[in-house]
């Protein structure tokens, strides 16, 4: 396993920045989730476009919750009918959520089957309010193709859950929601891993998987006592596999150069290209964009890890250089957002900023924290149960005679 070097950036200390009182579980899965669903409401409305581009639109870099792209919104294309921005939440958060509602109705460790069983009936069959389409809707009608694939291929085609992500599109749509995984197996990175890597099967293959896999093992690493960015990355590398572990490398080797996001937002990019198969435009992919392939890595997770770096976990420093990064900024900052309310919990995550997040999207944000943790509880209390019968059996077998 790869170690970052921690002579020459604040981010890259191994020890913990501060003696504050330990946080409790409830303190980072409250973090966690606030922090990711503000990353999203803040990502959402310069989605799409490049630093430069948002350096134009809104007079300089974001700093805070911005309105709509277009002043046109309900008519505005390729947009409408999103009303994106102004505080409003995307699918990142909606589906995060709707895995919390696995989580809470199975009670208990969850895998591929668990999609099939809960959260495709969950997308198709209750409406919800849909921040951006300021409406009740189905979720199903809000998610892009990429995530409908879930329910095309297992509610329509009936596919084997553990194989029915292989022929979507391989991008960040299963990685995005996995920080419950990761909440679940707190101060537990290769539980969380494997998890994800389950769950994810029925949505992803190929590094789209992959990444589920590890953003659930960095949630997993934020929770542990005394956890740091680095230490965060670090438990990342040594879980990854192929071109995602070399692009998370290539992308913190290279923020561990920069003390500021303004100077990273480039840097970091040049440094993930050549592992990105959607290219230099976003919003034109290239003819490979998004195939399967042990070379490559979706963008959003390396990125989100190197801006963590570069911001030193703090939040506001690392949402926003995820936000003014551009491109799938939501993503990013939904996950670099999961990271930074991971490490410092709630108290980290500017209280206006989630209070006009949760006003906007008309989302009570603490309640699935409060079910989260619970839920979270109970499985350790069975894990530890199921471990202690292991013991129990595993010692009788191996007793002398």
């Amino acid at each position: 396993m790869t170690t970052l070097s921690t002579s020459s950036h604040p981010a890259l200390s191994t020890a913990p920045a501060t003696t504050a009182p330990a946080l409790t579980l409830a303190d980072r899965i409250t973090g966690c989730l606030i922090g990711a669903a503000v990353g999203d409401a803040l990502g959402g409305p310069v989605e799409g476009y490049s630093p430069d581009q948002i350096a134009e639109r809104h007079g300089g870099r974001v700093s805070g919750i911005v309105g709509p792209w277009h002043e046109d919104w309900r008519t505005a294309r390729p947009l409408a009918p999103y009303h994106k921005g102004d505080g409003h939440v995307t699918d990142d958060t909606l589906m995060t959520h709707a895995l919390i509602r696995v989580y809470e109705a199975v009670r208990d460790h969850l895998d591929a089957y668990a999609v099939a069983g809960h959260l495709v009936p969950d997308l198709i069959s209750t409406p919800r309010w849909i921040p951006e389409l300021e409406a009740e809707a189905l979720p199903l009608q809000r998610i892009f193709l990429a995530e409908k694939w879930i329910v095309a291929r297992l509610h329509y085609g009936h596919a084997d859950p553990r194989e029915a992500g292989t022929g979507n599109i391989v991008n960040c749509g299963a990685a995005m929601y996995m920080a419950p995984v990761g909440l679940v197996n707190a101060a537990h990175p290769a539980a969380a891993y494997a998890e994800a890597i389950d769950v994810a099967g029925a949505h992803q293959s190929s590094y789209g998987r992959e990444a589920a896999g590890v953003f659930a093992a960095a949630v997993a690493a934020a929770c542990l006592p005394g956890a740091t960015p680095t230490t965060v990355v670090e438990t990342c590398l040594g879980l990854a596999k192929d071109g995602t572990r070399a692009a998370i490398e290539a992308v913190c080797d290279e923020a561990s150069r920069h003390h500021d996001t303004e100077s990273a937002l480039r840097a970091l990019r040049d440094a993930v290209a050549p592992f990105d198969t959607v290219g230099p435009d976003y919003r034109a992919p290239s003819l490979g964009a998004r195939r399967p392939s042990r070379l490559h890595s979706i963008e959003e997770l390396p990125v989100a890890l190197g801006m963590l770096l570069v911001g030193a976990g703090d939040f506001r420093r690392t949402v926003l250089g995820s936000v003014n990064y551009g491109r799938d900024c939501d993503s990013i900052a939904t996950m670099s957002g999961a990271l930074a309310g991971a490490l410092s919990g709630e108290s980290c995550v500017p209280a206006d900023w989630a209070a006009r997040v949760a006003e906007a999207s008309r989302l009570d944000l603490h309640a699935p924290a409060r079910a989260l943790t619970r839920v979270a509880s109970e499985v350790f209390a069975r894990d530890t149960e199921r471990r202690r019968a292991h013991e129990k059996a595993f010692a009788r077998l191996t007793e002398s005679r």
